[in-house]
């Protein structure tokens, strides 16, 4: 069993062939997806998904940071009500992205901090989106790091120092697609990183691993990613996919 920690598998990427697209990832063996909210205009496709595989989907609940604009207050009253209203299984993506918008990066504080508030009050672990902000997220994270705050670093792409400080915070590291690029640089020291700490993902339909790399991405290619990781730790993709999944457990609860 294979479990992919990240996939917008409500995507409008999908829109000609979702159905297939989830059968290929069941056949590859991918039989757990978790799928992170943006805003509050994708969770009614959010809600159809888990609907239609209540096996194989489990929700989170958030703000994407590109997502917080003038009516940021709002959506997070509609992430509060969600929450009070239903059962989810993290609370994200949340976080702070610095590479498409400098100017909002105050109002993105507030958002983060206050989704973390509501991480701890419901007991549910956090799935952290960071782009060019490792600093601005790593100053919100020691603040309210405390033993009920843990969760998944989603896309992990910093240095080894950054990896252990992620760890430091209680979470563990989101690998996906990009740990099989030439450029990556997560490759060269993931093997120092005991692999209790790590989770797959694929953040479908972005980030395709090679040999898709710039095409649109599914859960089914996270199979490309148990090889990568097989290969950097020297173990059977079995096993990958099984300590993988059970710290997927360790993290969601199920």
């Amino acid at each position: 069993m294979i479990t992919d920690t990240h996939s917008h598998i409500y995507s409008e990427e999908f829109s000609n062939d979702r159905d297939e697209m989830m059968q290929r990832a069941f056949d590859m063996g991918v039989q757990r997806i978790f799928v992170p909210s943006i805003d509050s205009t994708y969770t009614q496709k959010m809600y159809e998904m888990e609907a239609q595989y209540p096996e194989n989907v489990f929700l989170m609940m958030g703000l994407h940071p590109t997502y917080v604009k003038e009516n940021y207050e709002d959506e997070l009253t509609f992430v509060a009500t969600e929450l009070g209203r239903r059962k989810f299984h993290a609370i994200g993506e949340i976080g702070i992205d610095l590479f498409w918008d400098k100017s909002r990066l105050k109002e993105q504080q507030i958002a983060f901090r206050r989704q973390i508030q509501l991480a701890k009050q419901y007991k549910l672990p956090i799935n952290i989106h960071c782009r060019d902000a490792f600093d601005e997220v790593f100053e919100i994270l020691e603040e309210e790091k405390s033993e009920d705050l843990w969760g998944i670093f989603h896309c992990f792409t910093g240095n080894y120092e950054q990896a252990l400080q992620a760890i430091s915070c209680n979470m563990k590291l989101g690998i996906g697609g990009v740990v099989t690029f030439k450029n990556g640089k997560i490759d060269q020291f993931l093997h120092q990183i005991d692999i209790k700490n790590i989770v797959l993902e694929t953040d479908a339909p972005y980030l395709a691993p090679i040999p898709y790399r710039g095409k649109r991405n599914e859960s089914a290619y996270i199979v490309n990613v148990v090889q990568k990781l097989a290969q950097l730790y020297n173990l059977p993709e079995t096993e990958i996919a099984a300590i993988t999944t059970e710290n997927s457990r360790q993290v969601f609860g199920i």
